[in-house]
């Protein structure tokens, strides 16, 4: 059975550079969409703007493109190259040094907490695009239920406009110069703003008072858990196909939106905020940091996820081209995204008269607030607010697929049995049904709080830990100039030396810098006035350390399994790359990797066709024979001798 799926069966047609038993690519078209609908998600709307008004403009883009060149393609081609040479996920991949393979299961703990709360973050898109389909925006007016006397809209309902500017010029005309200061720096609360706090999410006063589930959110994220496992189905065979819309749409959409927004009056305001260098700030530490980190964070490395869709590519696929690709499509949609943002952020600005630092946010703020304000100030809103979450919704689900898809891809080749590669649909199920039970406590009106928490701490350091630690152990334990020879007889070329110094040198002094700049301007969390108390923060360390904590005891414990008499042979041998490490396929298993007596090493034979027929006959003139000497009690077609 083995053999047959693997289609090296003497007499059926040679399946070459085919895994049939995992599974494929259909072809490379979607594994780059895939990758790049993984790479460019939520992040790329929110959270670079906010680090480019921040970090100075155009400014911050020297320092993010440096980043991206010396530390983000090199790292990104380090994980596509790892997980197509061995066909195996985030788990199986540590065939290279056993010790390390707790790296593998840190990355699983790392997508699984991303998994939970991103998909949380997807239903609420979900949660705003069905609110999106009426003739009124429910965030438009102050006249609702849930507004408060503080809720100041931008846009007047009509047949009150006459009412209010007399109510205004009588309280103007009574009142001091005094009074009216007072009045002006009192800060407003938009009813879009409103509508998140006090309908969508009802948000409670602590992060410790859950009070009750949101049953509209919770019916959201079923449907966004759903829609994930519909899409995984078949594993790769279907996400792939799916990858053609969700991949590409979103940039339909922001082209309509960058077309509407420049037509706006004060967009150019915006653009030019946007690109107007601050040179001075280059010198400040903290400007190089944020580029670094973000270029980190955004390509999705140390996530597992790079390492799971590349083991899917055929063996002899060019992820060295793949990775320049999708990195800079990656790092040039964040910047295309930044037009459009600012924009509509320099319209907002010319509205509101303010100066456009004062009207963008990051995170949620600015996807569930900031945008839903500005689109209540566009011509046919609803039509705008319904593209914009579904474009949301859309980098969402492209990011969310491979991290279910790694955890899949890491259980099933894990315990690698028959039954659980056949049913590997039930596998993909079960997990969907856990992730969406543990996304539960979200939805409840101390949700939003945990969802911030676990951003800030599940995912930041413990990734940068983790991508020091893999960059460590395949140049350093594992051995650069075979790790150099194992790319070279994959691709056919050996990987250019910019790459051998970035991996060596480079990319791991970048990483240090940024896991130690990390810890030095460490800031305890906060959302708007909201202080998180001392137990919470507590909590969410130990989210961090969760993955982190897994690469010691995985190493104590192969170590205390490993053959020797001294710890220093023990620490040895667990070192020592598995026997099983390798091309998957028994074809690609050449030179160093085609060891007398491995598992399926004889599948190398039967590679020509001409040697079909002579096959043939020799299986049926020797049956008797050939079968009495398998060696590992396989069948007559596990050894030829005659060769």
């Amino acid at each position: 059975q083995f053999l047959s799926n693997n289609g090296a069966v003497p007499g059926e047609p040679v399946k070459t550079d085919k895994n049939s038993r995992r599974g494929n690519w259909g072809n490379q078209i979607e594994f780059i969409l895939t990758s790049v609908g993984y790479a460019v998600g939520l992040g790329n709307v929110w959270r670079f703007p906010y680090l480019c008004y921040r970090n100075g403009g155009g400014a911050f883009m020297f320092p993010y493109f440096i980043m991206l060149v010396f530390c983000g393609i090199p790292l990104f081609f380090l994980e596509l190259s790892f997980g197509q040479f061995a066909s195996q996920g985030c788990l199986g991949v540590w065939r290279i040094s056993p010790m390390f393979k707790g790296v593998g299961y840190g990355m699983m703990v790392v997508s699984t907490y991303i998994g939970i709360y991103y998909n949380v973050v997807i239903c609420i898109a979900f949660y705003y695009f069905f609110s999106s389909m009426t003739n009124l925006l429910p965030w438009t007016y102050c006249n609702n239920p849930w507004n408060t006397p503080t809720c100041n809209g931008v846009v007047t309902p009509r047949g009150i406009n006459n009412t209010l500017a007399n109510v205004t010029r009588s309280l103007v005309t009574g009142a001091t110069e005094v009074a009216v200061e007072v009045v002006n720096k009192t800060k407003r609360t938009s009813p879009s703003e409103e509508y998140w706090k006090h309908y969508v999410l009802q948000i409670s006063d602590d992060i410790g008072n859950f009070g009750e589930v949101r049953l509209p959110i919770l019916g959201c994220l079923a449907v966004s858990w759903v829609v994930v496992f519909l899409c995984l189905i078949r594993g790769v065979k279907s996400s792939g196909k799916v990858v053609y819309f969700t991949a590409t749409f979103p940039y339909v959409v922001l082209t309509i939106l960058f077309i509407r927004g420049i037509t706006l009056e004060g967009a150019v305001t915006g653009i030019k905020y946007y690109l107007t260098p601050q040179w001075h700030k280059i010198l400040d530490a903290k400007v190089w940091g944020d580029a670094a980190s973000q270029i980190f964070y955004s390509l999705g490395c140390a996530w597992g996820g790079l390492i799971t869709m590349a083991s899917y590519n055929k063996f002899h696929n060019n992820c060295y081209r793949d990775s320049i690709i999708i990195s800079i499509t990656n790092c040039a949609t964040s910047v295309y995204a930044g037009f459009v943002i600012f924009s509509i952020l320099g319209f907002m600005a010319h509205h509101l008269n303010v100066d456009v630092s004062e009207v963008a946010d990051h995170g949620p703020g600015l996807a569930f607030v900031a945008y839903p304000e500005a689109l209540t100030l566009l011509p046919i809103s609803p039509l705008w607010s319904l593209l914009f979450f579904f474009m949301l919704i859309l980098l969402g689900l492209g990011t969310q697929f491979c991290l279910l898809e790694t955890l899949v891809t890491a259980i099933v080749d894990e315990i690698g049995t028959d039954w659980i590669v056949r049913n590997k649909t039930v596998v993909t199920g079960g997990v969907a049904i856990v992730g969406f039970l543990l996304g539960v406590p979200l939805t409840t009106q101390a949700g939003i709080y945990w969802l911030l928490l676990m951003d800030n701490y599940a995912a930041s350091f413990s990734l940068v830990i983790i991508s020091c630690i893999m960059c460590i152990c395949i140049m350093y334990v594992y051995g650069h100039k075979k790790y150099f020879k194992d790319v070279e007889m994959m691709l056919g070329f050996p990987p250019p030396i910019f790459f051998r110094v970035c991996w060596r040198f480079v990319s791991p002094i970048i990483i240090s810098f940024i896991l130690i700049f990390t810890v030095i301007q460490y800031k305890p969390i906060t959302y708007n006035d909201y202080v998180y108390p001392g137990w919470s923060l507590a909590i969410g360390f130990l989210m961090a350390m969760s993955s982190v904590i897994c690469i010691p005891i995985y190493a104590l414990y192969k170590i205390a399994k490993s053959e020797g008499t001294t710890f220093l042979e023990r620490l040895k041998n667990s070192c020592k790359p598995d026997v099983k490490w390798g091309p998957a396929l028994s074809e690609h298993r050449i030179g160093l990797y085609a060891t007398p007596g491995s598992e399926g090493e004889v599948e190398v034979r039967p590679l020509k066709e001409e040697l079909k027929e002579k096959e043939k006959e020799d299986e049926k003139r020797d049956e008797i024979s050939l079968t009495i000497q398998g060696s590992n009690g396989s069948t007559a077609h596990n050894t030829t001798p005659s060769a």
